[in-house]
């Protein structure tokens, strides 16, 4: 049974289902430990668990930090870009982890982007062409106590944008 803090009222679809099972075969993905629980047909939640295995424990017994800060990878990255569409550039920029607790149980993680987070985002797009935003992430256990907590940074830029500041950097290196 899924903790409280997993209780959605979103829907998964065939699609977000097809594409959540698919990415939990994925060889990447699947080396970290972490499984996809839930993935929201509108793109803007996704569950994933960890457990305490023989792929993911480290030398004190406790989950390998490696494996809380893998399986956390691709998410926000890969929701921006189902939820903007083909019209936006979206990568991953930088993350960094801060472990609170030693995980010696099954770990959960919520990702979520909010109206107010994409307004956000499109208004600085739409206004610089680009921009950085940071969206952040707990490892939780079943009772809610936070493990770990992760920030993740994401680049978003309108492709035009994008397009044209790689051309007038590959044409600045002609130059030198």
């Amino acid at each position: 049974m899924k903790p409280a803090f997993l209780q959605t009222t979103r829907k998964e679809s065939t699609k977000s289902w097809l594409f959540r099972s698919g990415l939990n075969w994925y060889p990447m993905y699947f080396g970290t430990g972490g499984k996809i629980l839930f993935w929201s047909s509108d793109w803007r939640e996704v569950h994933i668990r960890l457990r305490r295995n023989i792929w993911t424990y480290n030398y004190v017994g406790t989950i390998f930090g490696g494996s809380m800060f893998s399986a956390t990878d691709p998410f926000y990255m890969v929701m921006l870009l189902r939820i903007l569409g083909n019209q936006y550039v979206v990568w991953d920029k930088s993350a960094s982890i801060r472990f609170r607790k030693p995980g010696r149980q099954t770990l959960y993680a919520r990702f979520e982007i909010t109206n107010d987070q994409l307004a956000v985002i499109r208004q600085e797009v739409a206004a610089n062409g680009q921009t950085d935003y940071v969206f952040t992430v707990q490892w939780l256990d079943k009772e809610g106590v936070v493990h770990a907590e992760l920030e993740r940074l994401c680049y978003i830029a309108d492709k035009t944008h994008y397009e044209q500041r790689k051309n007038d950097r590959q044409q600045a290196r002609f130059k030198r």
